[in-house]
């Protein structure tokens, strides 16, 4: 709308004016060529037949068909627009927002405000894995949950994608989800819901992945349900932090806050990475957005929904990254690079023949630079893969296969331990085991050398909603003193649907308090 303050111009004025602007803009916008070229004005009898015949193509630029190059790009355009949307649609139900509530520390407002710890409301994103309910998301998003809902973005019901973002088409109910296990290290946590004959997505082969790949970031960004941003992929292996044994990949799609667990998917609708954070000093995105690749995805996913927790494969061998100052020292030829400073007796990599000093080059077929890449292709190989390796010994390159174990720790040997049929505590999710002195003793950084023992979670089964992890031991439940499996049993029946409980445990030498709800 226009005001006139100050000046006055009456309505009729006005349109002259606008339709002479009109005009000799239509004018400017012919080609100068055309321009030159027009024939000179037609007589009045000539003027008067082509105002009453309807005009050829021939007589209007504008109505000229497009030239082939013209006309190509147009098409390709075209099917590069039908093919975004129907990556999209494809892609869109497999994603789901994640809200989390819980306690958390939250930012102090003053100086003697130290050590809050407040309930709070977040929003992240996760990526359907698996059929039957189960979910990828970060480590980071679900810290701290007491409950935890997915919703699901439901399927285009009409034609109109507008009409649908408005609420006026069917939407999915949020559902309760529980986690299965937590890879803290990693980021990544693996959610549960009740649900069958979802869409997953499909895992993407890492080691195919290139610089330049077009990539699509899905997720939930500052809680605006189901975006899509494009970009490249600007990195396939990035360290954020030379000293942690993590690669990311690196990528321009923009990823703010909220992206947080969602998918980067490539061109066939596979899941690339999960997207993890983001460099900004602004705290939104600049182009620099990381995410964990899909190999690693996909070994965390198979350790947490098998064990509920991650086992590290290795080698029996110590890397170490080479300095200038050690390749002086050593004579080496190189100035970069990984070298072995240690080969433990016995072990697969000592029976395989690699010996201390040699320069590590590549594993399977993968140049190594460093030793977080190294241990990161060591540590995701599954136990009884095998590994191979090229090394530099002296002047000579050397090709060694060396198998991947297991590395064992105390929870591991408890999981030994676990007998099924007597083990299970089906109502929270777990096989337990009772300590008595012998695994007492064993245990030596016990503060109390009794109780039941959280050896093993169970695979695709769900108890009541804790924070339990394996290698917890439970000493108490609603402040009823636990020493056996039957006492815990008896305990857990006589708990009526809906009623509290709190179990005392003992983690990492500390006494803390787990709470859940009866069903």
């Amino acid at each position: 709308m226009f005001s006139a303050r100050g000046t006055s111009f009456s309505v009729k004025i006005f349109w002259r004016l606008f339709a002479i602007c009109a005009s000799a803009l239509a004018f400017l916008s012919v080609p100068a060529s055309l321009r030159g070229q027009s024939s000179p004005p037609a007589p009045p009898a000539a003027q008067t037949q082509n105002h009453s015949s309807p005009p050829s193509q021939a007589s209007s630029p504008a109505a000229q068909p497009l030239s082939p190059a013209a006309s190509n790009r147009e098409n390709l355009l075209a099917q590069f627009n039908d093919s975004l949307e129907e990556l999209t649609s494809r892609v869109s139900p497999s994603i789901v927002q994640v809200q989390v509530t819980g306690y958390r520390s939250i930012e102090a407002k003053a100086q003697d405000e130290t050590g809050l710890i407040g309930r709070e409301r977040s929003l992240g994103s996760g990526v359907i894995v698996d059929a039957d309910g189960y979910i990828i998301t970060n480590a980071h998003v679900v810290k701290g949950a007491q409950r935890i809902r997915v919703v699901i973005s439901s399927r285009s019901s009409s034609d109109s994608q507008v009409r649908d973002s408005l609420g006026l088409g069917d939407h999915i109910p949020p559902i309760d989800a529980k986690i299965v296990g937590v890879a803290p290290t990693i980021d990544l946590a693996l959610l549960k819901i009740e649900a069958k004959g979802l869409q997953a997505l499909p895992f993407a082969d890492y080691s195919k992945l290139k610089k330049g790949q077009l990539v699509l970031a899905f997720g939930n960004p500052e809680g605006l349900e189901n975006s899509v941003t494009m970009g490249v992929v600007s990195s396939v292996a990035r360290q954020a932090d030379p000293g942690v044994p993590s690669v990311f990949i690196q990528t321009d799609a923009p990823i703010n806050p909220g992206n947080s667990g969602g998918p980067l998917v490539d061109t066939n609708g596979e899941l690339v990475g999960i997207n993890t954070f983001i460099l900004s000093e602004s705290g939104g995105s600049q182009g620099l957005g990381f995410a964990i690749p899909s190999s690693v995805v996909k070994f965390v996913y198979e350790e947490l929904r098998k064990y509920g927790r991650v086992h590290r494969s290795v080698i029996g061998a110590v890397l170490q990254d080479i300095t200038p100052d050690l390749a002086a020292g050593l004579g080496l030829t190189r100035q970069r690079g990984v070298i072995v400073s240690d080969v433990d007796p016995d072990g697969p990599a000592q029976k395989s023949g690699l010996q201390i000093q040699d320069i590590v080059l590549s594993l399977d077929e993968r140049s190594i630079g460093s030793v977080p890449l190294a241990e990161m292709i060591i540590s995701t190989r599954p136990a009884s893969a095998i590994v191979q390796a090229e090394v530099l010994r002296g002047d000579k390159k050397i090709t060694l296969e060396i198998p991947v174990t297991e590395e064992k720790n105390d929870v591991d040997q408890l999981a030994s331990l676990v007998d099924p049929e007597k083990s299970l505590i089906s109502k929270l999710g777990f096989f337990a085991v009772e300590i008595d002195d012998k695994l007492a003793q064993q245990l030596e950084e016990l503060r109390e050398p009794s109780g039941v023992i959280v050896a093993a979670m169970a695979a695709d089964l769900l108890g009541l909603d804790t924070e339990l992890q394996a290698g917890d031991v439970i000493h108490a439940l609603n402040g009823k003193h636990i020493e056996t499996i039957a006492e815990l049993r008896a305990a857990l029946r006589a708990m009526a649907p809906g009623a509290p409980g709190v179990l005392q445990i003992e983690r990492d030498s500390k006494f803390m308090y787990v709470t859940f709800e009866m069903d």
